[in-house]
C-alpha cells in the first residue's frame, strides 16, 4: 500500500519544521518569560493573517467538487472571520493590544509575503497546491502546540493558554482534516502535480519559519 502523501511531505519539511521547534520564540513561549513586546507583535500581525487566510480557505471552496469538502471550507472561511477573529481580539486584550490597533496594523514584509504566495497561490494554482500551501500552518501549529505541550505548561497563563488552544481537540481534529484533505487531492496524480504541491508545502513551511523570526526581530519596513 503506498504511503499517504502527507508522510512524504513531512520528510521533506523536517528540517524546516525542526526549526521552527527550536526557535527562540517558540522555546519562550514554553518556557513562559518570551519578551512580551515580541509576542504583542506578533499577535497584531498573525490578526492580519488570519484576515487573508480566511480567503483562502474561499477560494479553495471554489475549486474543489466534492460538496461536504466545499461547504466545511466555506465554514471555515466563515468562522476564522467571525470567530477567530473575535477570539482573537479577546485575547489581544489582555495583552493590552485594542482591537484599533489590530485594524491599523501595518503587514510586516514577511507577512505580506506569505499572505500574497497564499493568495496568489488560490488564484493560480491547483485544488491540490490551495490546500498543501494551507497545511501547514494548520499542522504545524498542532505539532508545536504537542511538544509544548509535552514539556509541561508554562506558569505565564497567557502563554498556557496559547500552548492549549492549538492542543485542543476542535485544533487538532482540523489539523488532521486538512491533512487528509491534502492525501485526498493527491491520489492518482501525476508526478508534475506532486511536486507542484510539495513546492507549495515547502514554501509555506518557510514562511511559518520565517513568521516566527520576523516576530522575534519585531521586522518592519525599513522606511
Amino acid at each position: 500500500m503506498n504511503q499517504p502523501f502527507t508522510n512524504r511531505l513531512l520528510v521533506v519539511g523536517t528540517p524546516i519544521w525542526e526549526s521552527q521547534y527550536v526557535h527562540p520564540f517558540i522555546l519562550g513561549i514554553g518556557s513562559g518569560f518570551l519578551d512580551l513586546e515580541k509576542f504583542k507583535f506578533w499577535v497584531r500581525q498573525d490578526y492580519l493573517f488570519l484576515v487573508e487566510y480566511s480567503k483562502v480557505f474561499a477560494f479553495a471552496a471554489g475549486r474543489v467538487d466534492d460538496l461536504s469538502v466545499t461547504k466545511r471550507l466555506l465554514g471555515l472561511a466563515q468562522s476564522t472571520l467571525e470567530t477567530e477573529l473575535d477570539l482573537h481580539v479577546s485575547y489581544a486584550r489582555e495583552f493590552g493590544i485594542d482591537v484599533s490597533e489590530l485594524e491599523h496594523e501595518e503587514k510586516s514584509p514577511v507577512c505580506q509575503a506569505y499572505t500574497d504566495f497564499l493568495i496568489r497561490t488560490s488564484l493560480t494554482g491547483s485544488f491540490g497546491e490551495i490546500a498543501s500551501a494551507l497545511l501547514p500552518c494548520m499542522w504545524g501549529f498542532s505539532e508545536i502546540g504537542k511538544r509544548l505541550e509535552a514539556d509541561g505548561l508554562p506558569r505565564d497563563e497567557r502563554y498556557a493558554r496559547w500552548i492549549q488552544m492549538y492542543t485542543g481537540e476542535a485544533f487538532l481534529s482540523l489539523a488532521d482534516w486538512c491533512r487528509e484533505l491534502v492525501d485526498e487531492a493527491a491520489k492518482g496524480q501525476p508526478q508534475i502535480e506532486l511536486d507542484r504541491m510539495e513546492k507549495a508545502f515547502l514554501i509555506s513551511s518557510r514562511y511559518e519559519l520565517m513568521f516566527w523570526e520576523m516576530a522575534w526581530n519585531q521586522e518592519n519596513w525599513p522606511v
